[in-house]
C-alpha cells in the first residue's frame, strides 16, 4: 500500500512516501551519475514504448509514449531500490537523481515541469560499439510491446481468442529466446536483464490478466 503525503508540511520530514512510490525516471542530467559508477545497470529497468507505466500526474497506468529508464524497485515492491526503509534514508543521497533532487511533495510544480522531458533511453548510455545494441534492436523489431498492444486491441471479428493467444504466445517465446541467446551466447549477466530487455512479455501480460503457457526446453530453464 502506498503512503499518503502528510499534510501541512513545508520541508522534507523523511516520511519516505516518495521513495515508497517507486524509483525515479532518468534524465540527461543523470548520465554523469552513471558514468562515475555511483550506480550500475543492475539497478535500472527499461520501460519500453507502449508499456503501461504510472503517470504521476493522473496516478493511472497509461501507455508510455517513449522508452524510459527507471530505477528498479525491490523484488516485487514499488519502493525505490536505494531507499533504506529502516533508517528512512537514501543510500545514494549525495548522488541522487534529478527527479529526487527537485522533488518537493508540498510543492510539486518543479517536478511536474520536467516530467517526460530530456529523458534518456538505452541508446544514450550503452557504448556505440557494444554488440548488445544489435540484440536490443532485434528484440524491439521481433517482439515490441506495440505488437502486444495491437493484438490485444484487435476487434474480436478479426481474431478469435484462441488465435490471439496463439500469436501472443509466439511473441512471448521470441522474447524468451532472445533473452536466452544474450545469456548463453553473449554472456549477459542475469542482473542486467531488466535494463537490457525490460520486463518479460509473459510477466507484463500476466499483470493484465492474460496467461500464456510457456513451454521451456532444457536450455531455457535458466530464463526468468
Amino acid at each position: 500500500m502506498r503512503n499518503a503525503v502528510p499534510k501541512n508540511i513545508t520541508t522534507c520530514i523523511r516520511c519516505g512516501t516518495c521513495c515508497l512510490k517507486g524509483g525515479p525516471i532518468l534524465h540527461i542530467e543523470d548520465k554523469e551519475i552513471l558514468r562515475r559508477g555511483h550506480i550500475g545497470y543492475q539497478h535500472l529497468i527499461t520501460i519500453r514504448k507502449g508499456e503501461p507505466v504510472l503517470n504521476p500526474l493522473t496516478e493511472k497506468l497509461e501507455p508510455s509514449q517513449k522508452e524510459l529508464i527507471k530505477v528498479t524497485g525491490k523484488d516485487e515492491e514499488w519502493s525505490c531500490w536505494f531507499y533504506d526503509r529502516e533508517n528512512s534514508s537514501c543510500k545514494i543521497y549525495e548522488h541522487r537523481f534529478l527527479e529526487c533532487r527537485i522533488l518537493k511533495c508540498w510543492k510539486p510544480s518543479e517536478l511536474i515541469s520536467i516530467i517526460g522531458k530530456n529523458t534518456i533511453a538505452r541508446s544514450d548510455i550503452i557504448n556505440t560499439d557494444d554488440p548488445i545494441r544489435l540484440i536490443i534492436e532485434t528484440h524491439e523489431k521481433e517482439c515490441s510491446y506495440d505488437k502486444v498492444e495491437n493484438l490485444i486491441s484487435l476487434p474480436s471479428q478479426e481474431l478469435d481468442e484462441k488465435e490471439t493467444l496463439a500469436r501472443l504466445s509466439e511473441l512471448v517465446h521470441k522474447d524468451l529466446a532472445i533473452r536466452h541467446y544474450a545469456f548463453s551466447e553473449m554472456g549477459l549477466k542475469p542482473e542486467f536483464e531488466f535494463f537490457i530487455f525490460g520486463r518479460p512479455l509473459s510477466r507484463l501480460l500476466s499483470d493484465r490478466g492474460i496467461v500464456v503457457n510457456i513451454k521451456k526446453s532444457k536450455k531455457d530453464q535458466s530464463i526468468k
